[in-house]
């Protein structure tokens, strides 16, 4: 029984929290040091997702003799840097990690 009153006591603090900005809206003043800090947020994530899948459980290993995964990856961060279009970094990134998968590297 404990272990449900947990669950909701969980849910009902995340589900006011969040539910905040929405009743909120324009009269909660977010400070803009917090502003320019969140803009950080969805860079800071998706480095936490794809850093450990491209480098591997042993963070580092996979870099001595280069995978597929690095290379490709060096080649969507270049595709990125030229073009600034992400949609065509994440075909360029597949596509290179398909290839050279297919070719046995």
């Amino acid at each position: 029984m404990n272990i449900w009153l947990l669950f909701l006591c969980c849910g009902m603090v995340t589900f006011f929290s969040r539910g905040s900005f929405v009743l909120f809206g324009e009269k909660a003043k977010i400070p803009e040091t917090v502003q320019r800090a969140l803009a950080y947020v969805a860079p800071a994530a998706f480095a936490a997702i794809a850093i450990p899948a491209t480098l591997g459980a042993g963070r580092f290993e996979n870099l001595a003799p280069p995978s597929p995964e690095v290379v490709a990856a060096v080649l969507a961060g270049v595709a990125i840097y030229k073009t600034r279009n992400m949609p065509l970094a994440l075909v360029v990134g597949m596509v290179c990690l398909w290839v050279l998968q297919w070719v046995g590297l």
